[in-house]
């Protein structure tokens, strides 16, 4: 499996937008070279991709900057986060490091081996975590110069049972989990969210999935880059564990286009 396009993409929206949507999980494509080090026959592997592949979230995130009377840019990982997962962190803060998922995974989502646990990480951390960590880092930047502030929206999913490496799995999985950072999540966007979200159902906070992406330089230090987290439970819009998308995935387009139209 190689992928055709980029191993990332920056998107273009309107030039007085301050939002990017971020959407690190929605791809299935692992280069040949990267496919060599992992364990799993074909078929094992693409039931994992199945379990851990945010499926349908960049066309979620493509059809919202559709619909927003403001485009929002978007920021597109084009690879699977099994080759690396760019929203880790790449050290021993990471706490998925426990089940084996910090930013090179060496377990799948069941437990199972994925990689072989002598495996160094660090070439794939080089070739694909830095770079892909390094433009988003630009990205904000960029909409820091122009606007003077930057509005991260992070685009996920996640299914409606837990899985086996989900660390805080037996807490409520609503219809739209928001996940919050307690100094990048300004109650107003939080609120604007909340309202956006409404017509798909409940809306959670930090359960089952918490916190939110900021590149580390920005990470607890600027205040005017504000950022949530979009866990959509993938019944609402999806065949699980990864099949095609439904109905739902209209809606909740919409409803991601409302939120970015009420930060913009």
């Amino acid at each position: 499996m190689t992928p055709a396009a980029p191993p990332f993409a920056l998107l273009p929206g309107a030039a007085a937008s301050p939002v990017i949507l971020h959407v690190p999980h929605s791809s299935r494509a692992i280069p040949a070279e990267v496919r060599a080090g992992i364990v799993l026959d074909d078929g094992a592997l693409e039931r994992e991709l199945d379990h851990i592949t945010d499926s349908h979230t960049a066309e979620i995130a493509g059809a919202a900057a559709g619909r927003a009377g403001v485009t929002p840019w978007r920021f597109v990982n084009r690879l699977s986060r099994l080759v690396v997962d760019p929203e880790r962190f790449p050290d021993e803060r990471e706490e998925m490091r426990a089940v084996g998922m910090g930013a090179v995974y060496t377990r799948t989502t069941h437990g199972e081996v994925l990689r072989r646990d002598g495996d160094d990480p660090g070439p794939l951390v080089e070739r694909y975590f830095r770079p892909y960590a390094d433009a988003m880092t630009e990205a904000v930047r960029e909409r820091l110069a122009a606007v003077g502030r930057a509005v991260v929206i992070d685009v996920h999913s996640y299914p409606s049972e837990p899985l086996p490496y989900e660390l805080h799995g037996a807490g409520p999985r609503p219809p739209v989990c928001l996940g919050t950072d307690a100094f990048h999540t300004p109650p107003e966007l939080l609120a604007a969210a909340r309202k956006a979200f409404a017509e798909i159902g409940e809306t959670g906070l930090d359960s089952p999935f918490a916190g939110t992406y900021v590149p580390l330089e920005y990470y607890g230090k600027e205040p005017r880059v504000s950022a949530l987290m979009v866990e959509i439970r993938r019944d609402t819009y999806l065949s699980e564990p990864g099949g095609p998308a439904g109905p739902g995935l209209t809606r909740l387009a919409s409803a991601l286009a409302a939120l970015v139209d009420a930060v913009s």
